[in-house]
């Protein structure tokens, strides 16, 4: 074994201490790709997202299916006008940058949506070149990162209940593992509820890549029609056992199996980071950046006023 894979295995067994969260694994994650560099740089993207669905599916396991009804019903109402706001600000934002076409919808798509997981659904559906998918990966990180950061220091500051602040994260952090990852940071309840909105968020996932088949004429049209998040229908099973299982059944079997998944979590934002390299942050170019700054911002902003004014 190198060194290089004794130092990615022994971060890992790191970030499974009771010491490390969501935000520490991002950053060993990040400081091990800048300095000695990923060993494992082709498996860990499919690891990461396989990871994360997995541990998605666990944290199900701690949550009642009255919340999920409470919860995505807003949850789908506001990722929806989210998800159009962000999209015709993107436009707009594209035309006074001239931001190249492709490259912009990435961003504004990532943006309105779920991050790296609609990248990997749209650049194939509208045929990005390789530059502009990694420029757009590049633009999505940055933002997650600060992002993770930032969040629960903003949301102890305005003493955000762990509802609003699941809200919040859930509408405005980009990619699912970041957001379920800050709300792992902020509580309990805020892991749970920020899980279910950003799941409802990504279910405007196949209507927007149905929208760019279209908005792109001779794109993919029938890669958008199989875009489908199969994983938060699991999601919602473990939801139900926990809902309905008999009673008999411990609540400390449950808890094991959402410890479980918050381990996942964890490993999935090392891994995160890790996929990070000097290359990628290269490809980011100033109009992409601030494009996807700007777009971020505004919907920050405007969901962090939807979490206090309409809950």
């Amino acid at each position: 074994m190198t060194w290089q894979k004794a130092t990615f295995y022994l971060l890992i067994i790191a970030c499974l201490t009771p010491f490390a969260s969501p935000l520490i694994a991002f950053v060993f994650g990040l400081s091990l790709a800048l300095s000695v560099g990923n060993p494992y740089t082709e498996q860990t993207p499919k690891t990461a997202r396989l990871l994360l669905r997995g541990s998605i599916i666990l944290i199900g396991f701690g949550i009642n299916l009255t919340t999920v009804a409470a919860v995505g019903k807003k949850g789908i109402i506001l990722s929806l006008a989210a998800v159009a706001g962000i999209l015709a600000a993107g436009f707009i934002i594209s035309k006074l940058f001239t931001v190249n076409r492709k490259t912009s919808s990435l961003i504004s798509a990532g943006t309105a949506i779920s991050g790296g997981d609609t990248l990997a659904a749209v650049a194939p559906i509208i045929e990005t070149e390789a530059d502009e998918t990694v420029a757009a990966h590049g633009v999505m990180l940055i933002l997650n990162a600060v992002a993770l950061l930032l969040f629960p220091l903003i949301g102890h500051f305005l003493d955000l209940t762990e509802y609003q602040f699941s809200v919040w994260a859930g509408l405005a952090i980009p990619d699912t593992s970041f957001a379920v990852g800050a709300g792992s940071n902020y509580g309990s309840e805020a892991l749970q509820l920020a899980t279910l909105v950003k799941l409802a968020r990504m279910l405007w996932l196949v209507p927007a890549a149905l929208f760019f088949s279209f908005l792109y004429r001779g794109a993919n049209r029938n890669k958008a029609k199989r875009i489908v998040p199969v994983f938060i229908l699991f999601y919602l099973l473990t939801a139900t056992i926990r809902t309905y299982a008999p009673a008999t059944i411990e609540p400390s079997i449950y808890d094991a199996l959402v410890n479980l998944g918050k381990a996942g979590l964890t490993i999935t934002l090392f891994l995160v980071g890790a996929g990070l390299s000097r290359e990628t942050l290269a490809k980011v170019s100033v109009k992409p950046l601030l494009q996807g700054i700007i777009l971020w911002i505004t919907l920050s902003i405007v969901s962090l006023w939807a979490a206090l004014h309409l809950l």
